[in-house]
């Protein structure tokens, strides 16, 4: 019972991780790089706080349970597949805190209505995308590893 319990919230959450990443991907980047600074800094201003602390508290839980799966569930592909994606999952939560929330931060800090003289080399869009790119790609293979861990039971 509790091994099902787990494996609900690990996909549950992961899938929620997985699927705001592509959403954040495929949608909200595009929009933000067409923006200029003022509705830009607007819009992430606007998001961000919708984001935080909703996600790195989402995507923390699974990472634990995820995690306890590893250590529990009975030796064989399971395991190895929800320890192969904790690990992938702790992989996004790096990035995260290393790459796109400092640059998240940086722009929650900024004036809409004052835009840095050197904004053009200070731009963080271009960064935070390809940060959030590898997060999202990693996301969806955690997934993947455990949607196939939790079928392999």
């Amino acid at each position: 019972m509790m091994t099902a319990i787990g494996v609900s919230i690990v996909l549950l959450g992961n899938g929620v991780t997985a699927g705001v990443m592509l959403a954040t991907a495929i949608g909200i980047v595009p929009l933000t790089l067409v923006l200029p600074y003022r509705q830009y800094v607007q819009a992430i201003q606007f998001l961000w706080p919708r984001y935080d602390p909703f996600m790195p508290i989402v995507h923390a839980a699974t990472v634990v349970v995820g995690a306890l799966l590893a250590v529990t569930v009975p030796a064989g592909p399971a395991r190895v597949l929800f320890g192969t994606a904790t690990l992938t999952l702790v992989a996004v939560m790096v990035i995260s805190v290393i790459k796109n929330v400092p640059l998240n931060r940086y722009v929650m800090s900024l004036d809409p209505n004052h835009q840095p003289d050197d904004w053009v080399e200070r731009d963080p869009r271009p960064r935070w995308r390809v940060w959030n790119l590898l997060r999202t790609s990693l996301a969806v293979l955690a997934l993947l590893f455990n949607a196939t861990a939790a079928a392999s039971l």
